[in-house]
């Protein structure tokens, strides 16, 4: 039995992997790769992210110039249509995703 759920959540990830949605996001993050200014922008927008989370994490909010720094980096995807298409796949796979955990963690509610 435990080995079991193992080989249906293998089967889960293999099915993820051949949704269209998840082969949307791959064609845009490779679309995004090969063109210098989006993989900047993209670089730079998943290090503000990793920024912002650990300032959360600790408590901080952050600065004038950070909120400023972000409200460029929001410019400057909206600017750019291969980072626009990658966000709209990413928003597409994601009601797969959240489907997915809703089911998955519905059973661990009845635990509290």
């Amino acid at each position: 039995m435990t080995q079991e759920i193992y080989e249906y959540a293998n089967k889960i990830e293999r099915a993820l992997r051949n949704l269209p949605e998840y082969k949307k996001v791959v064609a845009a993050k490779e679309d995004i790769e090969k063109d210098s200014e989006a993989s900047n922008i993209f670089e730079e927008f998943f290090k503000l992210q990793a920024k912002l989370k650990e300032m959360i994490q600790n408590g901080q909010t952050p600065s004038n110039e950070e909120q400023e720094t972000i409200h460029q980096l929001s410019g400057k995807i909206e600017s750019n249509e291969l980072l626009k298409a990658y966000f709209e796949a990413q928003q597409s796979l994601s009601v797969y995703i959240n489907d997915i955990e809703r089911i998955i963690f519905n059973p661990l509610k009845d635990l509290i």
